[in-house]
């Protein structure tokens, strides 16, 4: 390589020959690019890849990866190939809304599937309001939300939050008298035991059977914590922990649970944000029988989950990679938003936010879930035993499927709103005063 530059400094003829070929095949190359970027169809994916977060969120980038290639296999959508647009907002939240500017104005994706947490997609509203783009997100989070340009495939509070507690508070769940609510310090933690604690004082748990913490995000040391919530659960109540701790930090939370000896028989936790990618990476000797509330488990036997399962280890060339409930959320998500182009032959976002309503798609449990006019999807609920290889045994389910909520029954501020975007067109309809715009959304 220095001969080959030497040689074209030593020659300023060749030297222009050189850099009008480079610029004609630039040209050339661009000319190329714009024509392909015509017969695509580009899907955005906006899920940390680094960060706290992106012990969760980058299972499920390639789960996107996996459904546009399979998608791509069959011929694409409306006659063009999928193209993903992968961008990494690097569990910064502020960042989030900029990659998703980026994908929308610069890339000129159609759709975004991304986000985890609640404070990133709080982040991006705004942008996908501004420029009236598509938000597939996944993950299951508080509700109080309902917006024209978002679909929510994660479960709503009462499609997680609240059978988890009704199954623990029933004979076979325990009988569980008094509560820790433990939390990630972000919205989502917040907003969820704030329905909560007002669920359980209506069902009759008073005030002081409630115990309430808050660590940030990342957050490491668990022994003091840990030792509280035994404290608390030696007052002769049998007790059981709530956790909405998110991302990295639940690593040596269930570490310290260990160290310190607290059993499911004694204290068990059910947890929210943890699921079998989670736990790939513990020791789950010591966390068997903890439980956790999600829509789907790998361990349901489906026939469409073992093939769904069978092509993500051949995607990713590991046999040990696991699935979990969110990404079931975005094949349920990818294949609803596949039937809405393919209805109105067109990407364009309005029509595609039209169509989608009553749209429906297998899920990978045996059922069929639908997209209602609240943008929430109906989904089963389990809830499931940790098993020591770090799969679940299902040890309760729900008779059917549950519709998403947006608005909970359980605050005053929320009771009296619905959502309907295609009969209302609002977000938060309030009931009583029958106007639009009742509440934030």
């Amino acid at each position: 390589m220095f001969r080959s530059i030497q040689a074209t400094v030593m020659r300023p003829n060749a030297r222009k020959w050189l850099s009008a070929a480079a610029g004609f095949a630039f040209a050339a190359t661009g000319a190329v690019q714009s024509a392909n970027a015509q017969d695509t169809i580009k899907v955005g994916v906006l899920h940390s890849l680094s960060g706290t977060m992106a012990i969760s969120e980058t299972t499920l980038k390639d789960t996107i990866l996996v459904l546009i290639d399979e998608q791509n296999k069959k011929g694409g959508v409306l006659g063009k190939k999928l193209e993903a647009v992968v961008v990494d907002p690097a569990s910064n939240w502020p960042l989030f809304a900029e990659k998703a500017r980026e994908l929308i104005s610069k890339d000129k994706v159609s759709v975004v599937f991304g986000c985890w947490t609640s404070v990133s997609r709080k982040s991006v509203l705004p942008v996908f309001k501004e420029l009236n783009s598509i938000l597939f997100y996944p993950v299951q989070y508080e509700g109080e939300e309902s917006e024209k340009n978002v679909f929510y495939t994660g479960a709503a509070p009462n499609q997680q939050a609240i059978p988890a507690v009704d199954y623990l508070m029933s004979k076979e769940g325990g009988n569980v008298k008094r509560w820790v609510l433990a939390g990630t310090d972000y919205v989502y933690p917040r907003t969820t035991n704030k329905i909560l604690e007002a669920y359980l004082q209506q069902k009759g748990v008073a005030k002081e059977d409630i115990m309430i913490n808050y660590t940030p995000f990342g957050h490491s040391d668990w022994q003091t914590i840990v030792s509280d919530i035994k404290k608390f659960g030696s007052a002769g109540k049998k007790t059981a922990v709530v956790s909405t701790i998110n991302g990295d930090a639940n690593v040596p939370f269930y570490k310290e649970l260990g160290n310190q000896g607290i059993k499911a028989k004694d204290i068990p936790v059910v947890a929210f944000s943890v699921g079998e990618e989670e736990l790939a990476g513990l020791d789950t000797k010591p966390l068997l029988g903890h439980l956790a509330a999600w829509n789907y488990f790998q361990s349901i036997k489906d026939k469409g989950n073992s093939e769904f399962i069978a092509k993500w280890k051949a995607y990713t060339k590991n046999p040990k990679r696991v699935t979990n409930d969110p990404m079931e959320a975005h094949v349920i998500g990818f294949a609803m938003w596949v039937k809405a182009v393919e209805k109105v032959k067109s990407t364009d976002p309005e029509k595609v936010i039209a169509a989608l309503p009553g749209i429906e798609a297998p899920n990978l449990t045996g059922g069929v879930s639908k997209m209602l006019p609240n943008h929430h999807i109906t989904k089963p609920v389990f809830v499931g035993e940790i098993r020591a290889d770090g799969q679940f045994d299902v040890v309760w389910k729900t008779k059917g499927l549950v519709p998403g909520d947006a608005w909970t029954d359980f605050l005053p501020g929320s009771k009296d709103l619905e959502a309907d975007w295609v009969t209302l067109k609002c977000g938060n309809y309030n009931k009583v005063t029958k106007k639009c715009g009742g509440g934030a959304s």
